[in-house]
């Protein structure tokens, strides 16, 4: 047969294959059976194949996965594609990296509705599904008028005829007590939940245990079926409810006793997204357990007993105070404010309750003020259901003052819980302020969230400039940088990002007054519609000069001014949202303007590009200077 294969000619560049305009209004799954072969043991940059969603009205691809893993061996991946109402293309792109002796093979790419956990084992590629290889008891694909087992089955349940395939694991080869088969299916990539359903076999003549378990990516298993009866003559269906709200494999499993137990076939997995059982149980969702306190507590609460710990509190935009971490002039809580005089005083924000028994990450914004020691300041508590049982999970040890820094816990509890965020102030002469914003809660570890595929169009500049670059480097250009700038008095102390990350500024000290800096998009793509632009931006520093956004259009020589700010605006990361359209490619430029003292230092931060309207509107666009009721907070 055939396959494609990136040509290797062509050195650090990418072979990028499109497909034509596609459609699924239902659920599908796409099959890549792919290869990356290479002879040198390990390289830096090594060879990989990526494949992304074009979405219609887009103007970034999502990456949908990726793989740099060198094989022998042809491999299959898997990936849930959710139902749109869009055309979209797949793009595959192969980059060769560093590694001379690579090559990327593509054998084959099949779009098929349904899910990719399903399977009637009738293709040779076996849906992605794998057997963990033991050397005595394996799953084998039985029928297709192969006769080369003692217990093989008439009749598979696809077709009902001897053609049609099976999969059948049998203790003919047992040696020890307790052989174990597992069958594993290949992994979800999309949130989802429902029924599984399944068609087996049981023959045992000694006790057999067939079981059906989902494992996470920690490795962690969770029974969710097992059999009940002894024996089954004739294709029995089996049923059961089914959640993996992130990546998770089932695995088939059966247990043999010794060598005359008898054997289990399956066939025809299949899934619905409507639960088996009635229960018509609301799924979980986890943004009701995040707050940014701009409207209120949301679903966050406190006990009254212990006195109003935390108070919910805004700084207008100032030079002094630094603001909240959501917009920068918007609302954070704040404890010990009104307390100071009490030592020993201790304030709780509860959070509304978890379902147990699902993996949990955590994260949130907090910054210290005016504490000498700052360990054990702030802590996070885990309440069990009952209230007894309570277990700190995180406490504060060591950060830079007065930064937003981002603090993320994985949990995962049997029972039902809650969060609990404890400050307390030891004694008289050392309490502090703890701030705290931005809560967040995702399903699936803060580890595994951390491997996805970033979102498309956001840039953090954690790992590089992303679809950013300069006109020119040099001096006068804009650097990447992690904690504060050299100068003192200007710029920021950290990234907006988590605090400790990195940013993009412009350092005043090598540059002459009205000296510009440009940092320029790579060219995207033009859309119809509306966009949203998002960024953080840090003006700080009394010689500050000016920060604009500019939109180049194809074809246009003139640039189109989208946003301005002149002078200094505030000590804290401030939020700017820029609407636009564009149908033909375009490109994004900032642009930062010395100003008159090398107290100019500008920086920018977690740009983040949406298709359709901005969902806030900002009330300036072009503004210079800042208010002057400086430094007041209001409760």
């Amino acid at each position: 047969g055939h396959y494609i294969s990136v040509d290797t000619s062509y050195e650090g560049e990418k072979a990028v294959l499109f497909s034509p305009d596609l459609y699924s209004e239902e659920w599908s799954c796409i099959r890549l059976i792919y290869q990356i072969a290479t002879t040198s043991e390990t390289s830096s940059d090594p060879a990989r194949l990526n494949l992304y969603l074009r979405q219609e009205g887009e103007s970034f691809d999502r990456l949908l996965w990726s793989a740099k893993e060198p094989s022998d061996s042809w491999l299959i991946a898997s990936l849930d594609l959710m139902n749109s109402t869009k055309k979209y293309k797949i793009v595959l792109e192969g980059e060769m990296g560093q590694d001379k002796s690579a090559s990327i093979a593509v054998f084959e790419i099949k779009i098929t509705p349904g899910y990719c956990i399903e399977c009637d084992f009738e293709e040779n590629h076996l849906c992605g599904f794998v057997n963990r290889w033991n050397p005595n008891v394996n799953w084998f694909v039985g029928g297709g008028n192969i006769r080369n087992s003692q217990s093989i089955l008439p009749k598979d349940h696809t077709l009902n005829s001897e053609l049609g395939h099976y999969m059948y694991v049998d203790s003919v080869y047992v040696k020890h007590f307790q052989e174990v088969a597992q069958l594993i299916s290949p992994k979800t990539t999309a949130p989802m939940s429902g029924c599984l359903s399944f068609y087996y076999q049981l023959k045992q003549e000694s006790s057999i245990v067939f079981t059906l378990y989902l494992r996470d990516m920690n490795g962690f298993y969770e029974e969710i079926w097992k059999t009940d009866s002894a024996l089954t003559t004739d294709w029995t269906l089996a049923e059961v409810d089914f959640s993996a709200p992130y990546p998770m494999e089932v695995v088939f499993e059966v247990a043999f006793n010794s060598a005359k137990g008898g054997y289990v076939a399956l066939d025809d997995i299949s899934f619905s997204p409507v639960y088996c059982s009635n229960q018509t149980g609301i799924p979980f969702n986890p943004a009701e357990a995040g707050c940014n306190f701009e409207e209120d507590l949301c679903n966050f609460y406190q006990d009254h007993k212990d006195g109003p710990g935390w108070s919910r509190v805004k700084v207008k935009r100032n030079v002094y105070r630094a603001g909240d971490h959501t917009t920068g002039f918007g609302y954070y809580l704040l404890a010990n404010t009104k307390f100071t005089s009490q030592p020993g005083y201790i304030g709780r924000l509860y959070g509304p309750t978890l379902p147990g028994n699902l993996q949990f990450c955590l994260r949130f914004y907090y910054a210290l003020y005016g504490f000498f020691k700052m360990s054990g300041t702030l802590a996070v508590y885990i309440f069990e259901e009952n209230h007894v049982v309570q277990e700190k999970i995180w406490s504060v040890s060591d950060s830079p003052k007065g930064v937003w820094t981002q603090a993320e816990i994985s949990f995962k509890k049997p029972m039902p819980c809650k969060v609990v965020f404890v400050s307390w102030c030891k004694s008289f002469w050392d309490c502090g302020l703890v701030a705290l914003d931005d809560i967040s809660l995702s399903l699936g570890s803060c580890q595994a969230a951390d491997l996805l595929p970033p979102s498309p169009g956001e840039c953090t500049f954690e790992k590089d400039e992303c679809v950013f670059t300069q006109k020119k480097r040099g001096r006068g250009s804009w650097h990447r940088r992690r904690g504060p700038t050299p100068t003192s008095y200007t710029g920021p102390k950290g990234d907006h990002t988590t605090g400790v990350g990195y940013y993009m500024y412009i350092e005043a000290s090598d540059m002459v007054y009205g000296q510009r800096a440009y940092l320029i998009s790579r060219s995207l793509r033009g859309t119809a519609g509306k966009q949203c632009l998002t960024f953080f931006y840090h003006m700080y520093g009394a010689g500050t000069g000016l920060l604009s956004v500019y939109l180049k259009k194809e074809g246009d020589d003139e640039e189109i001014p989208l946003w301005r700010r002149t002078g200094e605006q505030s000590i804290s990361w401030l939020r700017a949202l820029i609407e636009y359209e564009s149908d033909r490619t375009y490109q994004i430029i900032f642009e930062a303007i010395r100003g008159v003292s090398m107290r100019s230092d500008m920086a920018i931060d977690d740009i983040l590009f949406q298709a359709g309207p901005c969902l806030e509107v900002e009330e300036i666009q072009f503004s210079s200077g800042y208010p002057d009721s400086l430094n007041e907070i209001e409760y």
